[in-house]
């Protein structure tokens, strides 16, 4: 039987507080998440990453956002400008909005005297919720690519929505089983289920690795970067986009990056649960090794062509999923996984 974690009803002003605070967090963790790839990938290659900007480069992603904010912002003669300046907000809003459903401590604490939820809202079809603000993020994709009137940014465009279909059925399917075994689409219900377990890395190690192979295609990075193929496409889908508008793109991709590792770390690797910590300072240790993996992953690996990417997801991953999901029916129906 799985404990339910008890919730506390929240004034208005506690609500805007916490939204701040994980905005303002996310928002630091994008800048020097950014800032940690490039000199990860610098040591990688044998070279030195940023080291000019402040101590250690510490300043350097503030001066990417200062030199951000000065570039010319225009939008391009046959472009539908209403769309073209909507879709990075929509990406933006999309990838900032998932935060709110990955819980990050058991039960409640206390801040002036009032208590508040250690997550920013446990829904009961949490799951789903997080897959649909995933859809609205790769729709403003298509839709900047659209609305921009170039034909490479139209073709990065196409590919994305390729790419979603091919990977978002595979993370899917390495989803479900972990709904079997929880009883449960709420994360919070997630974690706890692993809380009076084993973390379900253990169950479903086959299911981890589609979802973390699908969760790199997902966020459009390296080697499933085609969308934005810079050989091929010049740029993709933002090719025409600039200044702010080509940051908040830069910010959506990274804050899916951190999205994504805090969602698998939830679902596979038991959330904020363990020992000794306290429970979000867990969730970070996770969250960070995930992170390492894909900037990894970046260092390593060519971009795949594109029949590579669709025969590898329709031929590859589809099949392992759904022979891990028939593996994992059957034991959740044998009682074997309780």
């Amino acid at each position: 039987m799985l404990e339910s974690t008890v919730f506390v009803d929240e004034p208005v002003w506690l609500v805007i507080i916490k939204s701040a605070f994980v905005i303002f967090i996310v928002v630091t963790a994008f800048a020097y998440l950014l800032l940690a790839e490039r000199k990860l990938i610098g040591r990688f290659q044998v070279r030195y990453g940023p080291n000019r900007a402040g101590p250690f480069g510490l300043l350097q992603p503030l001066a990417d956002v200062v030199k951000l904010v000065f570039k010319e912002d225009f939008v391009p003669a046959g472009a539908n400008r209403v769309l073209f300046v909507m879709a990075p907000v929509f990406t933006v809003v999309a990838a900032i909005g998932a935060i709110a459903l990955i819980p990050y401590g058991d039960g409640t604490a206390e801040l002036f005297g009032q208590e508040f939820n250690l997550v920013g809202a446990d829904i009961n079809v949490g799951i789903l919720f997080l897959f649909a603000l995933s859809g609205i993020g790769f729709y403003s994709l298509i839709l900047a690519g659209w609305a921009s009137g170039n034909k490479y940014s139209l073709l990065g465009s196409a590919r994305t929505a390729a790419q979603l279909v091919s990977y978002e059925v595979a993370m899917g399917l390495s989803i479900i089983g972990v709904v079997m075994m929880a009883q449960t689409l709420s994360l919070v219900e997630v974690v706890n289920a692993q809380q009076d377990a084993l973390w379900y890395i253990v169950f479903q190690p086959l299911g981890f690795l589609i979802f973390l192979v699908a969760g790199v295609a997902e966020t459009n990075r390296a080697p499933f970067d085609l969308p934005e193929a810079e050989s091929e496409l010049v740029a993709g889908y933002h090719t025409e986009y600039a200044g702010l508008k080509f940051a908040m793109f830069f910010l959506a991709e990274y804050v899916n990056i951190i999205i994504i590792s805090a969602f698998g770390a939830t679902l596979f690797l038991g959330g904020f649960d363990g020992p000794f910590l306290p429970g979000f300072l867990w969730l970070a240790v996770k969250v960070s090794v995930l992170l390492f993996l894909f900037i990894w992953l970046r260092a390593t690996l060519p971009r795949l062509r594109y029949d590579q990417l669709m025969a590898f997801g329709w031929k590859v991953l589809l099949p392992l999923a759904t022979l891990n999901l028939i593996i994992t029916a059957i034991v959740v129906a044998l009682g074997f996984a309780n």
